[in-house]
């Protein structure tokens, strides 16, 4: 062999070398090779860990929809009734930046619990809940009370398994900030998407016009342009991502790569590089980063649905989680999408002109407690951290 065919030889075994241990750098710093317990809840035998059938339905529970993937909830088993369990809203947990009021908070709640119900009908333990059973909170004492009283008791009862559409819809991801396709929502999916019978205080509307899918989004747009330019709102984002598989294993809640719809290769490329500079998820970057996200999500969308109480008491807020978790299984079954768009609904200073205005335009003299786009998802998105169902209990 020529000695310049053994150089280029030599210089192609080196690249490859090269290549290997960058690739195989990457993938240590962001811990592919773990086991990502944060993913087991997601599984549908993860119940069967748990004879205690209060902690089968928590764990159904644990999957709903929750503000920032903060996972706020605490249980508490009745130590003489073995058909009764409490849930709790996590004082922990609170974001404080986006949700002084906690009304967020108590929307998780609500989501928590149609999971929990959902689950009761399809393994013939339908559940009565009953909301604040030991009274409402006191509002000058917020975090002490949620951590005194219960936001709903649970009690199961026994029935025959129920088989419902909606069940499968629980261990699909809740939020799809994706592109959807500009597609009208038939009669059926605006039907299914605002029914509230069974909560009448509550109102849901679609808009899905031209006029009134720029208006809202125009809204939309301003409110995250806001959110991304507070410096203490988007530290309090911040705080709560994780930026590698270690990470996510410790914590189990809060933001990820994920949520942006990253997977595969990918997800453990920018993985590992956010791990080696953390100034691309701060500061100016996290802000552009934001930004141009809502934009793409706000320029893909073909509706919005709002939902609104006539008061925006402590029972509302919870029952508007419910219903939105219902909506989430309903939207499954129907092969359609959905996203939050909460930054117009926050309750902190420099929002409030939006908040005012949004309310002003759309409010009809009520709270909004919701604004989602809602449509047809044209990729799916991975499924996001979860806690191990025996961390939420209080012991």
């Amino acid at each position: 062999m020529k000695k310049g065919h053994i150089k280029l030889s030599i210089i192609l075994f080196a690249i490859i070398v090269f290549i290997l241990i960058v690739l195989l750098s990457i993938f240590i710093i962001s811990g592919s090779f773990l086991h990502n317990a944060y993913m087991d809840p997601w599984d549908k035998s993860y119940q069967n860990r748990y004879d205690d059938p209060r902690l089968k339905l928590s764990a159904h529970g644990l999957l709903a929809a929750n503000g920032h993937n903060m996972q706020p909830w605490k249980i508490k088993l009745d130590e003489v009734n073995s058909s009764v369990f409490y849930l709790y809203a996590d004082s922990s947990k609170i974001t404080p930046e986006v949700d002084p009021y906690a009304r967020q908070m108590m929307i998780s709640q609500g989501s928590f619990l149609e999971y929990v119900k959902i689950a009761g009908e399809k393994l013939g333990t339908p559940v009565t809940i009953t909301l604040f059973p030991e009274g409402v909170y006191d509002e000058n004492n917020l975090y002490t009370s949620m951590d005194t009283y219960p936001v709903a008791k649970v009690t199961l009862g026994k029935a025959t398994p129920q088989d419902t559409t909606l069940y499968d819809g629980i261990f699909l991801p809740d939020t799809n900030r994706g592109i959807y396709a500009k597609t009208f929502l038939p009669a059926n999916a605006v039907s299914a998407l605002t029914d509230t019978q069974e909560y009448p205080d509550i109102s849901a509307v679609i808009y899905q016009t031209a006029d009134q899918v720029q208006d809202i989004g125009l809204i939309a747009m301003e409110a995250a342009e806001i959110e991304g330019n507070t410096s203490r709102v988007m530290k309090e984002t911040e705080d709560i991502f994780r930026s590698n598989e270690y990470q996510k294993n410790k914590y189990r809640y809060g933001f990820s790569v994920e949520g942006q719809g990253t997977k595969g290769i990918m997800k453990h490329l920018l993985q590992a590089v956010v791990t080696l500079f953390p100034s691309m998820n701060s500061g100016k970057a996290q802000t552009d980063n934001f930004i141009n996200s809502t934009r793409t999500s706000i320029k893909n969308t073909p509706a919005y649905l709002l939902l609104t109480t006539k008061d925006n008491n402590r029972q509302s807020q919870v029952e508007a989680g419910m219903l939105y978790s219902s909506y989430i299984l309903k939207a499954h079954s129907l092969g359609l999408a959905m996203q939050p768009l909460s930054q117009a609904l926050e309750e902190y200073m420099e929002m409030n002109t939006v908040y005012e205005k949004i309310h002003l335009q759309y409010g009809t003299g009520n709270t909004i407690q919701m604004l989602l786009r809602v449509g047809y998802p044209e990729q799916s998105v991975p499924l996001s951290m979860r806690q191990d169902v025996e961390s939420l209990l209080i012991k």
